[in-house]
């Protein structure tokens, strides 16, 4: 069991001190109550005190001023401000602070560099300003000089730590002992608690804490800390900022709303800026991005992340030049920036591109072997490649380095579970499965898979490079684990990488479960498309030939028109083209993101139509050379902007095809029966009021009149699957009248266009064994294990009609199946696996099952004749009837 999954921790129940040791200062050594001031030094601490106290920016404008502009990040208001203040009042620190930072901030990295050296004669001793001066002396090429600054910190506090016990001193020191290492607990205690109960009203501490938490994965106490801050000032930007991340992986919604209250608060500041831009890139709204960053560079020209995420943008439409510039602009006066190179490979990862962002990666941990980040996003980046060796390696080694990491917490755990897991493997497919679970299904899994291979790999003219890693988890923590790092995804039940495929097994899914052969094939289409891209392709595309090739496999796979989507499309919902990834990574609600992969998979059946599969594959090989997906459609469509007119027109006449003799309109909610019967007059040809009288005729159980309005919704509603379809209805209503061969009609019906539906699958297996319908209850049968193969009931069942149809094979595999699922009759289970097994000429596997049939039941006289029977067989002849008769040896006379 995975120990870190409540993403509430920080630390590990059982952290016994890993990570760097640094020597922190103590408690007791940074507590008022043990200072030893001599008086001389006393008598100077007071005339600073004075001099401090006229200096004070609660009484001086020209500082709180500047105070007040630099903590909401208003850079160019603040420049005037800080100038004013430093030549008024020379001796505050935080005034020359505040000039050093708006300079830094608004791209004046040399004017920052020399006033940190005319503030540093005067305030040697200070921490607020050393780190100001290392940014400013990494701007200006002077990074080894910023470093040797920060180097003398420790010292510094060592030998006056008197001098930064106040709140403002801890966050700062705390924020450095992090940087080289420190243990992050100590940290929290020593500064940010300590900093917490000395200044109850700062918000400072809880943003501090808050940031540590979002940097080790612990969303829900980093929300926590930037609430708190926000109770003590809400006008802070940062704490705002904080949490619009806390919430991105669990709550989109939430999310946006604190990015946009933040952004309509505070629209010029810049790290708000870079987090929507991020958003905008994972959308593939790039040219919205582009300009999200030009109002970022226009408050600081040299914005590094800014420059980062440009040269993101420039790789993923596919100009590997302008990205390369936009990088050596990143990197500008300071090339060691690690952040640089860490930033963009983490969003190209985000992109599915891993391979470009692991050698990104490495190039931060050649230049800072200990960074924390780079060395986890690696460490994903190779398990998503499948190049697992080095993937664990990197994330032991990260859990080592630093015990209070969640993320690696949880991979090292995820990795004893994956190591309890069988594993089954050809030439082509590397299958990890809960032990129990590969004995029930995992050679279906393989044939699937096989299936899969051979039907998507020769249509899209694609070879598999390496074999393809598929995992498989019986609990739903452990595949979001594996898949994002956390706990969380409930939504999604399969993910491809490339090459590493990881899916929820039936028993991860509650009562409920989806189709798993479906999942899969879905699933492996995505190893086809991505690899012949080499994943540079949007996320619309790849998901709607995948939902495409489901419904292309079995009609009743995938997604097809429905109602809500008819409705949805008619009524302006549909997005074009151009915009389609967005709709998957802000989607209203659960239907439009279901809405998002059926409008994809309807893009590419309009494709595939209009222009024809070889022009869709033509569209990959461009994608796979570096053509943006723009680009490469007009070459098909004439242009993205046709293309996005030209669909709509499609979409919604696919839309109005489904029941156009039906009228659509709804039926008023609050109409009294006057009303109602006005209204229904007016519309003979309502389908809300068809559906409305079909269930009060069933539920009065006036079945004659109740049919044909059925039929009629069948007929205009002939794939409709969800919950109380009129197919569904239509075979309840045919079980009522106690008409079995009617009702298991409606359910083979039924099942050709949903095969998703478990209550159908289970009742046409009980109704096809009743009539001694072998053939169609072992089609039932399998139907239903493709959803949930794990039920003992159905092995059973499976089993019974499978020997009763003469499918031995089959037989054999539900009787092992039911075997391993653990039987209530093991013996029964033994013996009817021995007879299918006797049935196949494998009289040794037979007579082995008999004997354990017998072990749990030596009386079970089936058993022991079945035995016998076997035992004879394995007999070898007798020696006289081995050799001819003596007198057929005699020579011819």
């Amino acid at each position: 069991m995975i120990g870190a999954l409540k993403p509430r921790r920080t630390t590990h129940p059982n952290h016994r001190g890993r990570g760097s040791v640094v020597d922190l200062p103590s408690l007791h050594r940074l507590s008022p109550s043990r200072w030893r001031v001599p008086a001389v030094l006393l008598t100077s601490i007071l005339a600073c005190y004075f001099v401090a106290t006229l200096a004070n920016p609660l009484v001086a404008d020209e500082v709180s001023d500047a105070l007040a502009a630099q903590v909401k990040h208003d850079w160019k208001a603040c420049l005037p401000l800080a100038q004013a203040a430093v030549k008024v009042r020379p001796w505050n620190e935080r005034a020359w602070d505040a000039l050093i930072q708006s300079q830094l901030h608004t791209g004046d990295g040399q004017g920052a560099a020399d006033t940190f050296a005319e503030a540093f004669r005067r305030f040697p001793s200070s921490l607020r300003l050393r780190l100001a001066g290392r940014d400013a002396l990494r701007m200006t090429g002077g990074a080894a000089a910023g470093e040797a600054l920060i180097a003398e910190v420790d010292a510094l506090v060592k030998q006056a730590p008197w001098r930064y016990t106040d709140a403002e001193n801890r966050v700062l020191l705390g924020g450095y002992y992090l940087e080289v290492g420190a243990d992050a607990r100590q940290v929290l205690e020593v500064f940010y608690d300590q900093a917490k109960r000395s200044a109850p009203d700062a918000p400072e501490p809880h943003i501090a804490a808050g940031q540590l938490a979002l940097q080790k994965g612990d969303f829900a106490l980093a929300a926590t800390s930037f609430q708190e801050a926000l109770k003590r000032d809400a006008e802070r930007p940062d704490a705002m900022l904080g949490l619009a991340r806390a919430f991105l992986d669990s709550d989109q919604a939430k999310a946006t709303e604190y990015l946009e209250q933040l952004l309509s608060k505070f629209p010029g500041f810049v790290p708000g800026l870079l987090l929507l831009a991020e958003r905008q890139i994972d959308g593939e709204l790039f040219d919205e991005a582009t300009k999200t960053l030009d109002q970022a560079l226009d408050v600081n020209p040299d914005e590094p992340r800014a420059w980062a995420l440009l040269s993101v943008i420039s790789t993923l439409l596919g100009d590997e030049q302008r990205a390369a510039f936009h990088r050596r602009v990143a990197l500008g006066w300071w090339p060691e920036n690690p952040e640089v190179d860490h930033l963009i490979g983490q969003k190209l990862s985000r992109h599915y591109r891993f391979a470009e962002g692991a050698e990104l990666q490495r190039n931060v941990l050649k230049l800072r072997p200990n960074h924390a980040d780079a060395k986890l996003q690696l460490a994903q980046d190779l398990l998503r490649l499948g190049q697992e060796e080095e993937g664990w390696r990197l994330a032991n080694e990260s859990l080592d380095a630093d015990g209070y990491s969640v993320l690696a917490h949880n991979l090292v755990q995820l990795r004893e579970q994956l190591g309890k897991f069988t594993t089954l493997e050809d030439e082509h497919f590397i299958v990890r499965m809960d032990a129990q679970e590969a004995a029930v299904y995992g050679k279906q899994v393989m044939e699937l898979l096989t299936a899969a291979r051979s039907a998507l790999c020769e249509k899209y003219s694609h070879e598999l490079r390496t074999p393809v890693i598929v995992e498989i988890f019986p609990r739903q923590a452990d595949f979001a684990i594996r898949t994002f790092g956390l706990p969380g995804g409930e939504g999604f039940l399969g993910v491809c990488f490339g090459n590493v495929i990881t899916a929820n097994s039936p028993s991860s899914q509650g009562d409920t479960p989806a189709n798993w052969a479906s999942v899969l094939w879905h699933e492996f289409c995505h190893v086809v498309t991505l690899q012949k891209t080499s994943n540079r392709m949007p996320r619309w595309l790849s998901e709607g030939i995948s939902v495409y090739e489901e419904r292309q496999r079995r009609a009743g796979w995938g997604q097809t028109m429905t109602p809500q989507y008819r409705r949805m499309i008619l009524g302006g919902e549909l997005t074009p083209v151009s915009q389609l990834s967005d709709a998957f990574l802000r989607p209203e609600s659960g239907l439009h993101l279901q809405f998002a992969y059926y409008e994809s998979s309807l893009v590419v059946e309009y494709l595939a139509e209009r222009h024809g599969l070889d022009a869709l594959k033509r569209t990959l090989d461009e994608l796979g050379q570096g053509m943006p997906i723009n680009d490469s459609l007009a070459r098909t469509a004439g242009s993205i902007e046709a293309l996005d007119r030209e669909f709509a027109a499609y979409a919604k006449q696919r839309a109005e095809a489904l029941a156009p003799e039906a009228d659509w309109a709804e039926l008023p909610e609050d109409a009294d029966a006057a009303a109602r019967r006005a209204w229904l007059s007016e519309h003979p040809q309502s389908l809300a009021a068809l559906q409305q009288r079909a269930a009060e005729l069933l539920r009065a159980k006036q079945w004659d009149e109740a049919e044909p309005k059925l039929r009629q919704l069948v007929e205009w509603l002939p794939d409709e699957t969800a919950a109380g379809s009129p197919r569904a209805m239509l075979a309840e209503l045919h079980r009522a009248r106690g008409d079995a061969d009617r009702e298991r009609q409606a359910w083979r019906d039924l099942l050709e266009v949903d095969d998703q539906n478990y209550r159908a699958c289970q009742r046409l297996m009980e109704l096809a064994a009743a009539a001694e319908d072998w053939p169609e209850a072992v089609w039932a049968g399998q139907r239903l294990a493709e959803i949930n193969p794990l039920q003992v009931n159905l092995q059973r069942q499976l089993g019974l009609a499978a020997a009763s149809s003469g499918d031995s094979a089959l037989a054999a595999r539900a009787w092992s199946a039911l075997i391993a699922l653990g039987p209530a009759d093991p013996a029964d289970a033994h013996y009817r696996l021995a007879l299918a097994l006797e049935s196949q000429g494998d009289v040794v596997a037979a007579k082995r099952h008999a004997l354990m049939a017998l072990e749990e039941a030596p009386r079970y006289r089936d058993a022991q004749r079945l035995l016998l029977s076997l035992v004879a067989a394995q007999q070898p002849p007798e020696p006289s009837k081995l050799l001819p008769p003596l007198e057929s040896l005699a020579p011819e006379p």
